[in-house]
Protein backbone atom coordinates (compact mmCIF):
# COMPACT_ATOMS: atom_id res chain seq x y z
CA UNK A 1 0.00 0.00 0.00
CA UNK A 2 0.91 3.62 -0.76
CA UNK A 3 -0.25 5.65 1.78
CA UNK A 4 0.95 9.30 2.36
CA UNK A 5 0.98 11.54 5.59
CA UNK A 6 -1.98 13.90 5.17
CA UNK A 7 -4.27 11.55 2.61
CA UNK A 8 -7.90 14.28 3.55
CA UNK A 9 -6.17 17.14 1.40
CA UNK A 10 -6.21 14.95 -1.98
CA UNK A 11 -9.48 13.77 -1.07
CA UNK A 12 -10.83 17.08 -1.10
CA UNK A 13 -9.07 17.76 -4.32
CA UNK A 14 -10.77 14.49 -6.07
CA UNK A 15 -14.40 15.14 -4.39
CA UNK A 16 -14.47 18.46 -6.53
CA UNK A 17 -14.26 16.78 -9.88
CA UNK A 18 -16.53 13.63 -8.77
CA UNK A 19 -19.03 15.64 -7.55
CA UNK A 20 -19.08 17.30 -11.12
CA UNK A 21 -18.70 14.02 -13.42
CA UNK A 22 -21.89 12.50 -10.65
CA UNK A 23 -23.96 16.05 -10.89
CA UNK A 24 -24.24 15.96 -15.14
CA UNK A 25 -25.31 12.41 -14.87
CA UNK A 26 -28.76 14.21 -14.04
CA UNK A 27 -28.92 18.17 -13.75
CA UNK A 28 -29.59 17.67 -17.59
CA UNK A 29 -33.22 16.62 -16.87
CA UNK A 30 -34.70 19.60 -15.82
CA UNK A 31 -33.52 21.01 -18.46
CA UNK A 32 -35.01 18.63 -21.10
CA UNK A 33 -38.22 21.05 -21.42
CA UNK A 34 -35.93 24.09 -22.27
CA UNK A 35 -33.84 22.26 -24.72
CA UNK A 36 -36.37 20.73 -26.04
CA UNK A 37 -37.69 24.49 -27.22
CA UNK A 38 -34.60 26.41 -27.95
CA UNK A 39 -33.43 23.60 -30.35
CA UNK A 40 -36.48 22.11 -31.45
CA UNK A 41 -36.30 18.53 -30.68
CA UNK A 42 -38.54 15.82 -29.75
CA UNK A 43 -38.70 13.33 -26.70
CA UNK A 44 -36.63 10.89 -27.62
CA UNK A 45 -33.60 13.11 -29.08
CA UNK A 46 -33.41 15.35 -26.08
CA UNK A 47 -33.05 12.24 -24.44
CA UNK A 48 -30.08 10.68 -26.55
CA UNK A 49 -28.07 13.73 -24.72
CA UNK A 50 -28.33 12.11 -21.41
CA UNK A 51 -28.15 8.41 -22.65
CA UNK A 52 -24.84 9.48 -24.82
CA UNK A 53 -23.39 10.96 -21.41
CA UNK A 54 -24.12 7.45 -20.01
CA UNK A 55 -23.34 5.02 -22.84
CA UNK A 56 -19.83 6.81 -23.41
CA UNK A 57 -19.41 7.16 -19.06
CA UNK A 58 -20.14 3.30 -18.87
CA UNK A 59 -18.49 0.92 -21.42
CA UNK A 60 -14.69 2.39 -21.16
CA UNK A 61 -14.77 2.03 -17.44
CA UNK A 62 -13.00 -1.36 -16.99
CA UNK A 63 -10.17 -0.67 -19.36
CA UNK A 64 -9.84 3.12 -18.43
CA UNK A 65 -8.96 1.84 -14.35
CA UNK A 66 -6.26 -0.25 -16.47
CA UNK A 67 -4.84 2.75 -18.22
CA UNK A 68 -4.85 4.88 -14.67
CA UNK A 69 -2.68 1.54 -13.06
CA UNK A 70 -0.38 1.60 -16.70
CA UNK A 71 0.08 5.55 -16.45
CA UNK A 72 -0.58 6.71 -13.14
CA UNK A 73 -4.12 7.49 -11.89
CA UNK A 74 -3.08 11.08 -11.42
CA UNK A 75 -2.10 11.77 -14.89
CA UNK A 76 -5.20 9.79 -16.40
CA UNK A 77 -8.00 11.64 -14.22
CA UNK A 78 -6.27 15.40 -15.13
CA UNK A 79 -6.28 13.97 -18.81
CA UNK A 80 -9.63 13.05 -17.89
CA UNK A 81 -10.61 16.74 -16.14
CA UNK A 82 -9.44 18.47 -19.12
CA UNK A 83 -11.53 16.48 -21.69
CA UNK A 84 -14.59 16.60 -19.04
CA UNK A 85 -14.40 20.43 -18.99
CA UNK A 86 -13.85 21.12 -22.71
CA UNK A 87 -16.38 19.20 -23.74
CA UNK A 88 -18.45 21.16 -21.20
CA UNK A 89 -18.12 24.08 -23.05
CA UNK A 90 -18.83 22.70 -26.48
CA UNK A 91 -21.90 21.46 -24.81
CA UNK A 92 -23.01 25.11 -24.10
CA UNK A 93 -22.51 26.03 -27.33
CA UNK A 94 -24.20 23.69 -29.18
CA UNK A 95 -26.19 25.05 -32.02
CA UNK A 96 -28.74 22.04 -32.52
CA UNK A 97 -29.66 18.67 -30.59
CA UNK A 98 -27.05 16.53 -32.81
CA UNK A 99 -24.12 18.69 -31.99
CA UNK A 100 -25.23 18.48 -28.13
CA UNK A 101 -25.35 14.81 -28.30
CA UNK A 102 -21.88 14.36 -29.80
CA UNK A 103 -20.44 17.08 -26.94
CA UNK A 104 -22.04 14.75 -24.37
CA UNK A 105 -20.69 11.86 -25.35
CA UNK A 106 -17.62 13.39 -25.51
CA UNK A 107 -18.13 14.77 -21.96
CA UNK A 108 -19.34 11.34 -20.83
CA UNK A 109 -15.69 9.74 -22.08
CA UNK A 110 -13.93 12.53 -19.98
CA UNK A 111 -15.69 11.08 -16.84
CA UNK A 112 -14.81 7.94 -17.64
CA UNK A 113 -11.52 8.22 -17.38
CA UNK A 114 -11.44 10.37 -13.86
CA UNK A 115 -13.84 7.88 -12.00
CA UNK A 116 -11.60 4.50 -11.68
CA UNK A 117 -8.43 7.15 -10.77
CA UNK A 118 -10.33 8.69 -7.83
CA UNK A 119 -11.28 5.66 -6.10
CA UNK A 120 -7.93 3.82 -7.19
CA UNK A 121 -6.10 6.58 -5.28
CA UNK A 122 -8.60 6.96 -2.33
CA UNK A 123 -7.97 3.16 -2.04
CA UNK A 124 -4.11 3.59 -2.13
CA UNK A 125 -3.35 6.24 0.01
CA UNK A 126 -5.73 5.88 2.89
CA UNK A 127 -4.98 2.92 5.86
CA UNK A 128 -7.75 0.18 6.53
CA UNK A 129 -8.51 2.43 9.85
CA UNK A 130 -9.24 5.67 8.05
CA UNK A 131 -10.48 4.15 4.75
CA UNK A 132 -14.17 3.76 6.24
CA UNK A 133 -14.20 7.41 7.06
CA UNK A 134 -13.31 8.16 3.76
CA UNK A 135 -15.84 6.41 1.45
CA UNK A 136 -18.65 8.05 4.31
CA UNK A 137 -17.64 11.21 2.93
CA UNK A 138 -17.27 9.81 -0.56
CA UNK A 139 -20.75 8.40 -0.48
CA UNK A 140 -22.40 11.46 0.74
CA UNK A 141 -20.60 13.26 -1.89
CA UNK A 142 -22.24 10.94 -4.37
CA UNK A 143 -25.84 10.64 -3.26
CA UNK A 144 -25.59 14.11 -2.85
CA UNK A 145 -24.80 15.18 -6.31
CA UNK A 146 -27.16 12.90 -8.09
CA UNK A 147 -30.12 14.42 -6.05
CA UNK A 148 -28.57 17.94 -6.64
CA UNK A 149 -28.46 17.83 -10.15
CA UNK A 150 -32.15 18.53 -11.11
CA UNK A 151 -32.68 21.13 -8.33
CA UNK A 152 -29.23 23.13 -9.59
CA UNK A 153 -30.19 22.70 -13.12
CA UNK A 154 -33.53 24.34 -12.44
CA UNK A 155 -31.86 27.30 -10.84
CA UNK A 156 -29.69 27.48 -13.72
CA UNK A 157 -32.01 26.91 -16.29
CA UNK A 158 -34.42 29.68 -14.68
CA UNK A 159 -31.95 32.05 -14.22
CA UNK A 160 -28.74 31.82 -16.63
CA UNK A 161 -30.59 29.82 -19.42
CA UNK A 162 -29.86 25.77 -20.42
CA UNK A 163 -26.66 26.48 -21.87
CA UNK A 164 -25.20 27.44 -18.53
CA UNK A 165 -25.90 23.73 -16.84
CA UNK A 166 -22.37 23.25 -18.87
CA UNK A 167 -20.48 26.59 -18.49
CA UNK A 168 -20.74 26.22 -14.52
CA UNK A 169 -18.39 23.53 -15.06
CA UNK A 170 -15.44 25.44 -16.59
CA UNK A 171 -14.51 27.56 -13.14
CA UNK A 172 -15.39 24.34 -11.85
CA UNK A 173 -13.03 21.84 -14.05
CA UNK A 174 -10.12 24.71 -13.34
CA UNK A 175 -10.35 24.71 -9.84
CA UNK A 176 -10.77 20.82 -9.52
CA UNK A 177 -7.29 20.75 -12.36
CA UNK A 178 -4.95 22.86 -9.76
CA UNK A 179 -6.31 21.26 -6.66
CA UNK A 180 -5.37 17.62 -8.30
CA UNK A 181 -2.30 19.08 -9.73
CA UNK A 182 -0.82 20.14 -6.23
CA UNK A 183 -2.74 17.80 -3.86
CA UNK A 184 -2.90 14.31 -5.39
CA UNK A 185 0.40 12.32 -4.93
CA UNK A 186 2.21 10.33 -7.72
CA UNK A 187 1.13 7.20 -7.35
CA UNK A 188 3.74 4.10 -8.59
CA UNK A 189 2.72 2.17 -12.00
CA UNK A 190 2.19 -1.39 -13.63
CA UNK A 191 1.63 -2.47 -16.86
CA UNK A 192 -1.47 -4.33 -17.69
CA UNK A 193 -2.99 -6.11 -21.14
CA UNK A 194 -5.67 -4.00 -23.05
CA UNK A 195 -8.63 -6.25 -23.66
CA UNK A 196 -9.32 -3.98 -27.14
CA UNK A 197 -11.65 -6.82 -27.97
CA UNK A 198 -13.38 -7.01 -24.65
CA UNK A 199 -14.18 -3.52 -25.20
CA UNK A 200 -15.38 -3.70 -28.97
CA UNK A 201 -17.64 -6.14 -28.25
CA UNK A 202 -18.96 -4.27 -24.95
CA UNK A 203 -19.07 -1.47 -27.04
CA UNK A 204 -21.31 -2.29 -29.78
CA UNK A 205 -23.50 -4.50 -28.10
CA UNK A 206 -24.37 -1.71 -25.38
CA UNK A 207 -25.01 0.80 -28.63
CA UNK A 208 -27.39 -1.52 -30.55
CA UNK A 209 -29.56 -2.70 -27.45
CA UNK A 210 -29.95 1.33 -26.31
CA UNK A 211 -30.79 2.16 -29.72
CA UNK A 212 -33.09 -0.67 -30.37
CA UNK A 213 -34.75 0.58 -27.01
CA UNK A 214 -34.64 4.27 -26.69
CA UNK A 215 -35.57 4.02 -30.98
CA UNK A 216 -37.99 1.98 -30.91
CA UNK A 217 -41.50 4.09 -30.11
CA UNK A 218 -40.35 6.46 -32.91
CA UNK A 219 -40.15 3.69 -35.33
CA UNK A 220 -43.76 1.78 -34.06
CA UNK A 221 -41.30 -1.06 -33.30
CA UNK A 222 -40.91 -2.00 -36.46
CA UNK A 223 -38.56 -1.25 -39.29
CA UNK A 224 -35.89 1.53 -39.72
CA UNK A 225 -34.20 1.23 -42.84
CA UNK A 226 -34.49 -1.74 -45.22
CA UNK A 227 -34.02 -5.00 -43.70
CA UNK A 228 -33.16 -3.61 -40.47
CA UNK A 229 -35.75 -3.64 -37.65
CA UNK A 230 -36.08 -2.49 -34.00
CA UNK A 231 -36.32 -5.49 -32.57
CA UNK A 232 -33.39 -6.45 -34.73
CA UNK A 233 -31.19 -4.52 -33.43
CA UNK A 234 -32.04 -5.38 -29.67
CA UNK A 235 -31.76 -8.83 -30.38
CA UNK A 236 -28.27 -8.43 -32.01
CA UNK A 237 -27.14 -6.16 -28.90
CA UNK A 238 -27.59 -8.72 -26.52
CA UNK A 239 -26.02 -11.52 -29.01
CA UNK A 240 -23.12 -9.36 -29.12
CA UNK A 241 -23.13 -8.89 -25.22
CA UNK A 242 -23.19 -12.75 -25.25
CA UNK A 243 -20.52 -13.15 -26.88
CA UNK A 244 -18.56 -10.43 -24.80
CA UNK A 245 -19.13 -12.93 -22.14
CA UNK A 246 -17.94 -15.58 -23.83
CA UNK A 247 -15.08 -13.94 -25.21
CA UNK A 248 -14.38 -13.08 -21.24
CA UNK A 249 -14.76 -16.65 -20.25
CA UNK A 250 -12.23 -17.95 -22.89
CA UNK A 251 -9.49 -15.42 -22.43
CA UNK A 252 -6.85 -16.50 -20.29
CA UNK A 253 -4.71 -13.49 -20.54
CA UNK A 254 -6.31 -10.37 -19.01
CA UNK A 255 -10.21 -10.37 -19.07
CA UNK A 256 -11.62 -7.04 -18.74
CA UNK A 257 -14.50 -8.66 -16.52
CA UNK A 258 -13.07 -11.75 -14.46
CA UNK A 259 -15.89 -13.75 -13.81
CA UNK A 260 -14.70 -16.00 -11.43
CA UNK A 261 -15.57 -12.60 -9.40
CA UNK A 262 -19.55 -13.88 -9.52
CA UNK A 263 -18.94 -17.32 -7.44
CA UNK A 264 -19.38 -15.10 -4.48
CA UNK A 265 -22.63 -14.78 -3.96
CA UNK A 266 -22.84 -11.37 -2.67
CA UNK A 267 -20.91 -9.42 -4.82
CA UNK A 268 -23.40 -11.33 -7.30
CA UNK A 269 -26.60 -10.01 -5.59
CA UNK A 270 -24.93 -6.62 -5.31
CA UNK A 271 -24.32 -6.35 -8.83
CA UNK A 272 -28.20 -6.71 -9.64
CA UNK A 273 -28.91 -4.71 -7.06
CA UNK A 274 -26.96 -1.65 -8.25
CA UNK A 275 -27.46 -2.21 -12.27
CA UNK A 276 -31.32 -1.96 -10.91
CA UNK A 277 -30.66 1.12 -8.68
CA UNK A 278 -28.79 2.68 -12.08
CA UNK A 279 -31.77 1.84 -14.08
CA UNK A 280 -35.00 3.26 -11.61
CA UNK A 281 -32.97 6.53 -10.13
CA UNK A 282 -31.82 7.62 -14.01
CA UNK A 283 -35.63 6.89 -14.90
CA UNK A 284 -37.02 8.67 -12.12
CA UNK A 285 -36.20 12.37 -12.47
CA UNK A 286 -37.60 12.51 -15.90
CA UNK A 287 -41.24 12.19 -15.51
CA UNK A 288 -41.35 14.67 -12.04
CA UNK A 289 -39.17 17.45 -14.40
CA UNK A 290 -42.29 17.79 -17.36
CA UNK A 291 -44.94 17.04 -14.76
CA UNK A 292 -43.99 20.21 -13.01
CA UNK A 293 -42.83 22.32 -15.88
CA UNK A 294 -45.55 21.05 -18.55
CA UNK A 295 -48.23 19.47 -16.61
CA UNK A 296 -48.40 22.01 -13.98
CA UNK A 297 -46.50 25.40 -15.57
CA UNK A 298 -43.66 25.57 -13.13
CA UNK A 299 -40.67 27.57 -13.71
CA UNK A 300 -37.48 25.14 -13.51
CA UNK A 301 -36.50 26.65 -10.43
CA UNK A 302 -39.61 25.91 -9.18
CA UNK A 303 -39.64 22.55 -9.90
CA UNK A 304 -36.53 22.25 -8.66
CA UNK A 305 -37.75 23.40 -5.30
CA UNK A 306 -39.98 20.51 -5.58
CA UNK A 307 -37.22 18.21 -4.97
CA UNK A 308 -35.04 20.00 -2.12
CA UNK A 309 -36.68 17.83 0.63
CA UNK A 310 -34.95 14.91 -0.82
CA UNK A 311 -31.29 16.24 -1.60
CA UNK A 312 -31.46 17.40 1.55
CA UNK A 313 -32.71 14.54 4.23
CA UNK A 314 -30.30 11.86 1.91
CA UNK A 315 -27.37 14.40 2.23
CA UNK A 316 -27.87 14.46 5.84
CA UNK A 317 -28.76 10.61 6.93
CA UNK A 318 -26.10 9.25 3.93
CA UNK A 319 -23.17 9.13 6.21
CA UNK A 320 -24.85 8.26 9.55
CA UNK A 321 -26.34 5.64 7.89
CA UNK A 322 -22.70 4.76 6.46
CA UNK A 323 -21.75 4.08 9.78
CA UNK A 324 -24.18 1.92 10.53
CA UNK A 325 -23.49 -0.35 7.30
CA UNK A 326 -20.34 -1.66 8.77
CA UNK A 327 -21.46 -2.85 12.24
CA UNK A 328 -25.07 -4.45 11.16
CA UNK A 329 -26.24 -6.65 8.63
CA UNK A 330 -26.47 -4.20 6.10
CA UNK A 331 -29.28 -6.48 4.52
CA UNK A 332 -31.40 -5.28 6.36
CA UNK A 333 -30.47 -1.59 5.77
CA UNK A 334 -30.42 -1.54 2.43
CA UNK A 335 -34.43 -3.60 2.14
CA UNK A 336 -35.61 -0.88 4.34
CA UNK A 337 -34.54 1.78 1.87
CA UNK A 338 -35.40 0.31 -0.89
CA UNK A 339 -38.92 -0.16 0.77
CA UNK A 340 -39.14 3.29 1.89
CA UNK A 341 -38.25 4.20 -1.75
CA UNK A 342 -40.84 2.00 -3.78
CA UNK A 343 -43.35 3.48 -1.20
CA UNK A 344 -42.16 7.08 -1.57
CA UNK A 345 -42.76 6.35 -5.55
CA UNK A 346 -45.93 4.68 -5.40
CA UNK A 347 -47.04 7.82 -3.65
CA UNK A 348 -46.55 9.96 -6.50
CA UNK A 349 -47.97 7.67 -8.89
CA UNK A 350 -51.21 8.23 -6.85
CA UNK A 351 -50.70 12.01 -6.22
CA UNK A 352 -49.62 13.03 -8.95
CA UNK A 353 -52.75 14.99 -10.99
CA UNK A 354 -53.46 18.12 -12.21
CA UNK A 355 -54.71 20.08 -9.58
CA UNK A 356 -53.07 17.89 -6.36
CA UNK A 357 -51.81 20.89 -4.25
CA UNK A 358 -48.30 21.13 -4.57
CA UNK A 359 -47.49 21.78 -0.68
CA UNK A 360 -48.36 17.47 -0.64
CA UNK A 361 -46.10 16.41 -3.38
CA UNK A 362 -43.24 17.05 -1.08
CA UNK A 363 -44.22 14.91 1.31
CA UNK A 364 -43.05 11.33 -1.35
CA UNK A 365 -39.62 13.73 -2.07
CA UNK A 366 -39.11 14.07 1.86
CA UNK A 367 -39.47 10.05 1.95
CA UNK A 368 -37.68 9.65 -1.21
CA UNK A 369 -34.67 10.75 0.72
CA UNK A 370 -35.47 8.99 3.05
CA UNK A 371 -34.93 5.63 1.48
CA UNK A 372 -32.13 6.89 -0.58
CA UNK A 373 -29.58 7.70 1.97
CA UNK A 374 -30.12 3.52 3.01
CA UNK A 375 -29.11 2.51 -0.42
CA UNK A 376 -25.73 3.13 -1.14
CA UNK A 377 -23.52 2.40 1.62
CA UNK A 378 -24.97 -0.70 2.52
CA UNK A 379 -25.01 -1.65 -1.19
CA UNK A 380 -21.11 -0.90 -1.61
CA UNK A 381 -19.87 -2.44 1.93
CA UNK A 382 -21.87 -5.84 0.53
CA UNK A 383 -20.51 -5.71 -2.94
CA UNK A 384 -16.62 -6.54 -1.92
CA UNK A 385 -16.72 -7.54 1.46
CA UNK A 386 -16.06 -10.89 1.12
CA UNK A 387 -13.63 -10.84 -1.66
CA UNK A 388 -9.88 -11.66 -1.79
CA UNK A 389 -8.28 -8.45 -1.59
CA UNK A 390 -6.37 -9.92 -4.76
CA UNK A 391 -9.65 -9.43 -6.52
CA UNK A 392 -10.97 -6.21 -4.81
CA UNK A 393 -9.95 -3.93 -7.35
CA UNK A 394 -11.43 -5.85 -9.97
CA UNK A 395 -14.54 -6.36 -8.07
CA UNK A 396 -14.94 -3.00 -7.42
CA UNK A 397 -14.58 -1.71 -10.95
CA UNK A 398 -16.79 -4.16 -12.11
CA UNK A 399 -19.46 -2.75 -9.76
CA UNK A 400 -18.97 0.70 -10.49
CA UNK A 401 -19.77 -0.40 -14.53
CA UNK A 402 -22.64 -2.55 -13.71
CA UNK A 403 -24.37 1.09 -11.94
CA UNK A 404 -23.31 2.76 -14.84
CA UNK A 405 -25.13 0.18 -17.64
CA UNK A 406 -28.30 0.10 -16.04
CA UNK A 407 -28.39 3.77 -15.75
CA UNK A 408 -28.01 3.58 -19.69
CA UNK A 409 -30.74 1.21 -20.02
CA UNK A 410 -32.73 3.39 -17.25
CA UNK A 411 -32.28 6.32 -19.93
CA UNK A 412 -33.49 4.35 -22.96
CA UNK A 413 -36.24 2.87 -21.33
CA UNK A 414 -37.78 6.05 -19.78
CA UNK A 415 -37.45 7.76 -23.75
CA UNK A 416 -39.50 4.69 -24.94
CA UNK A 417 -42.26 4.61 -21.74
CA UNK A 418 -42.83 8.34 -21.94
CA UNK A 419 -42.95 8.14 -25.41
CA UNK A 420 -45.52 5.45 -25.15
CA UNK A 421 -47.48 6.59 -22.45
CA UNK A 422 -47.97 10.05 -24.08
CA UNK A 423 -48.94 8.74 -27.63
CA UNK A 424 -51.84 6.40 -25.40
CA UNK A 425 -52.57 9.43 -23.45
CA UNK A 426 -52.62 11.96 -26.23
CA UNK A 427 -52.74 10.98 -29.39
CA UNK A 428 -52.09 13.42 -31.84
CA UNK A 429 -51.22 16.33 -29.19
CA UNK A 430 -47.91 18.04 -29.17
CA UNK A 431 -47.22 18.81 -25.80
CA UNK A 432 -43.62 20.11 -26.49
CA UNK A 433 -45.02 23.70 -27.23
CA UNK A 434 -44.41 24.42 -23.35
CA UNK A 435 -46.44 26.40 -21.64
CA UNK A 436 -49.37 26.01 -18.98
CA UNK A 437 -51.39 23.12 -21.02
CA UNK A 438 -55.39 23.19 -20.92
CA UNK A 439 -56.65 21.29 -18.26
CA UNK A 440 -58.16 18.52 -20.81
CA UNK A 441 -54.37 17.72 -21.83
CA UNK A 442 -52.81 18.71 -18.66
CA UNK A 443 -54.73 15.44 -17.10
CA UNK A 444 -53.58 12.81 -19.90
CA UNK A 445 -50.24 13.84 -19.43
CA UNK A 446 -50.18 14.23 -15.72
CA UNK A 447 -51.27 10.44 -15.95
CA UNK A 448 -48.81 9.71 -18.79
CA UNK A 449 -46.10 10.81 -16.38
CA UNK A 450 -47.70 9.09 -13.58
CA UNK A 451 -47.61 5.69 -15.14
CA UNK A 452 -44.11 6.36 -16.51
CA UNK A 453 -42.94 6.88 -12.68
CA UNK A 454 -44.51 3.27 -12.26
CA UNK A 455 -40.54 2.02 -13.75
CA UNK A 456 -38.86 3.48 -11.17
CA UNK A 457 -41.30 1.64 -8.67
CA UNK A 458 -41.39 -1.31 -9.55
CA UNK A 459 -37.49 -1.62 -10.29
CA UNK A 460 -36.87 -0.53 -6.93
CA UNK A 461 -39.28 -3.18 -5.41
CA UNK A 462 -37.41 -5.97 -7.29
CA UNK A 463 -33.96 -4.74 -5.51
CA UNK A 464 -35.93 -4.65 -2.33
CA UNK A 465 -36.61 -8.59 -2.72
CA UNK A 466 -32.99 -8.88 -4.67
CA UNK A 467 -31.11 -7.68 -1.27
CA UNK A 468 -33.02 -10.25 0.76
CA UNK A 469 -30.75 -13.13 -0.50
CA UNK A 470 -27.55 -11.25 0.69
CA UNK A 471 -25.59 -13.91 2.70
CA UNK A 472 -24.54 -12.94 6.40
CA UNK A 473 -21.21 -10.89 5.16
CA UNK A 474 -17.63 -12.37 6.89
CA UNK A 475 -15.85 -10.33 9.14
CA UNK A 476 -13.86 -7.97 7.59
CA UNK A 477 -9.96 -8.16 8.29
CA UNK A 478 -7.96 -5.79 7.60
CA UNK A 479 -5.37 -5.37 4.63
CA UNK A 480 -2.20 -5.82 7.36
CA UNK A 481 -3.59 -8.11 9.29
CA UNK A 482 -3.26 -11.98 9.25
CA UNK A 483 -6.45 -13.97 8.35
CA UNK A 484 -7.37 -16.86 11.21
CA UNK A 485 -8.77 -19.33 8.78
CA UNK A 486 -8.14 -18.62 4.87
CA UNK A 487 -5.70 -18.05 3.09
CA UNK A 488 -6.93 -14.94 1.09
CA UNK A 489 -9.11 -12.35 4.08
CA UNK A 490 -11.85 -11.37 3.24
CA UNK A 491 -11.38 -6.98 2.74
CA UNK A 492 -13.54 -4.24 3.09
CA UNK A 493 -12.66 -1.70 0.42
CA UNK A 494 -14.91 0.97 -1.53
CA UNK A 495 -16.85 0.29 -4.79
CA UNK A 496 -16.05 1.55 -7.65
CA UNK A 497 -12.22 1.55 -7.20
CA UNK A 498 -9.92 -0.23 -9.63
CA UNK A 499 -6.63 -1.74 -8.70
Amino acid sequence: MNQIAKPWPALWALVIGFFMILLDSTIVSIANPAIMRDLDADLTAVIWATSAYLLAYAVPLLITGRLGDRFGPKRVYLVGLVVFTLASLWCGLSGDIGMLIAARAMQGFGAALMTPQTMAVITRIFPPTQRGAAMGLWGAVAGVATLLGPILGGLLVDSLGWEWIFFVNLPVGIIAFIAALRLVPNLPTHSHRFDWLGVALSAIGMFLLVFGIQEGARYDWGTIVGPITVWGLIISGLVVLLAFVLWQRFNTAEPLLPLSLFADRNFSLSNVAISLVGFAITAMPLPLAFYFQIARGLEPTQAALMLVPMALISGVLAPLVGRFSDRLDPKWIAFSGFSIVTLALGLYVVLITPDVALWVLLLPSALLGVGISGIFAPLASTATRNLPRSQAGAGSGVYTMTRQLGSVLGSAAIASLLNARLAAELPDVDTAAGGTLPPSIAEGYSAAMSQSLLLSAVTFGLCALVVLFFAKPKVTVAWGDAPKDATAAPVSIPAGSER
